[in-house]
């Protein structure tokens, strides 16, 4: 977190643009800029700007948006329930449609089954977001009309809405990341069905489900996890072009507002958040390896 800290502040200070030029308009002098810059402490050097910021993370103080004048925590918390709302939702179903994808391409290797899986992996993968978007908006949108273009309506005004304006978004989003499961679910599941427990269990007389969910779903788990949790990242993106497409007012479409308006605070904050979050997540994820596998320990 220190790391990401002093580089996203590096890089900020070497970004092209003044937001107090922005701030001032097009109509203000070199001296209404300059005292605006004064004012906003910008033209400080380096090393007291961010010893300046430091000290405010310290205290729990993200800082002041430049534009709005409020503390940025409490604009980023003004836009989590969407940003919560579409990852979850995204990370569910992904889960859920990635997981057994993946094990019916391995239980059916070198079928057209498997071609299909690892043809539509391929396909996820490789689409970008946006296009993606763009191409459900317009069969589902406009021609269709069954679900709303943009928008997002928070829980408290109905199940149905809230659902309806996030299944655009949510496939969207996750069609790279549920290539991106099935792939690697599919790979250590074949690798998990070489082994010599399962023909021993086979050799049993089990059921062909209970062998591959009972005892090669389970030994391949802890590559699935993992992928599981470093795609988080994929989310953290994806969301940032998926708010913008369908105009859903989270810290998404926050962080592209303020980096047009080079407001360094918000950027920032939003950047540490996200950080924060990946590392909690991946913490998550290697603690959950001691239940997987009894045979790690830390």
């Amino acid at each position: 977190m220190a790391v990401v800290a002093f580089v996203v502040f590096l890089l900020l200070y070497l970004t092209p643009g003044d937001p107090a030029a922005i701030l001032a308009g097009d109509a203000a002098t070199s001296d209404d800029i300059r005292r605006i810059r004064e004012k906003l402490g910008l033209d400080e050097p380096f090393l007291v700007r961010f010893g300046g910021w430091v000290a405010q993370l310290v205290r729990g103080d993200l800082g002041t948006s430049i534009f709005t004048n409020l503390p940025v925590a409490h604009l980023i918390a003004q836009r989590v329930e969407p940003t919560l709302s579409l990852t979850l939702c995204t990370l569910l179903v992904s889960v859920l449609v990635a997981v057994p994808l993946g094990v019916i391409a391995a239980a059916r290797a070198g079928t057209w089954i498997d071609r299909l899986v690892m043809g539509f992996s391929v396909l996820g993968f490789s689409l970008p977001v946006f296009v993606l978007a763009y191409i459900l908006i317009l069969t589902f949108s406009i021609q269709l009309d069954w679900l709303p273009v943009q928008g997002y309506r928070p829980l408290r005004e109905g199940l149905w809405e809230w659902a309806r304006h996030l299944i655009l978004p949510s496939t969207a989003l996750g069609t790279v990341y549920i290539a991106l499961i099935a792939r690697i679910t599919r790979a250590s599941m074949l690798d998990a069905l070489a082994q010599d427990y399962v023909r021993t269990a086979q050799a049993k007389g089990l059921a062909p489900s209970e062998v591959l969910v009972g005892h090669a779903l389970k030994n391949a788990a802890v590559p699935i996890v993992t992928v599981i949790g470093i795609g988080i990242a994929l989310l953290i993106g994806g969301a940032i072009v998926t708010e913008t497409v369908f105009a859903i007012p989270g810290i998404g479409r926050l962080t592209v507002d303020s980096i047009l308006r080079r407001d360094y605070p918000i950027i920032q904050g939003v950047v540490l958040m996200f950080s924060f979050a990946y590392v909690l997540i991946n913490l998550a994820v290697d603690l959950s390896y001691m239940l997987l596998d009894p045979r790690i320990r830390y």
